[in-house]
């Protein structure tokens, strides 16, 4: 089983990549549009999902601490039943509380630069969002 995991922004789209077992997740590259302009990401997530023999799509739902889902959350919705129609795989809204936090915790300890911080947070988000789920399977 070979999962895909997304963590979506107003204009970035972190992803990452589990390994044909379905076991290691792996940052991929984040990808960069105009706000809310998700025609270019979803003509995207089509192309990679069919290139690379994608089963299914951990796609991160922000939620707020009560586990509302506020407006971001609500975006991530919007995106998801956008997605859906165009593919004929399953997607799994993920809860994604504190990803990003953790994501920075992790550059911080790694002592990435400013520069490669502001490249790699949704990547890494991305991961820990697919790991944490392939995690919950087993």
């Amino acid at each position: 089983m070979r999962a895909l995991g997304i963590d979506l922004g107003n204009k970035t789209m972190g992803l990452a990549l589990s390994d044909p077992t379905g076991f290691l997740a792996t940052g991929l590259e984040t990808l960069r549009f105009e706000q809310e302009k998700f025609e270019v990401p979803l003509d995207y997530l089509v192309r990679f999902v069919d290139n690379n023999k994608v089963d299914l799509i951990v796609l991160g739902l922000p939620k707020n601490m009560d586990g509302s889902i506020g407006f971001q959350g609500q975006v991530v919705q919007r995106f998801k039943e956008l997605l859906e129609p165009r593919l004929a795989i399953p997607i799994h809204l993920w809860d994604e509380r504190l990803t990003s936090k953790m994501a920075e915790s992790v550059m911080f300890e790694a002592d990435y630069s400013r520069k490669k911080k502001k490249v790699s947070v949704d990547k890494i988000a991305a991961t820990i969002i697919l790991q944490s789920y392939l995690d919950s399977r087993k």
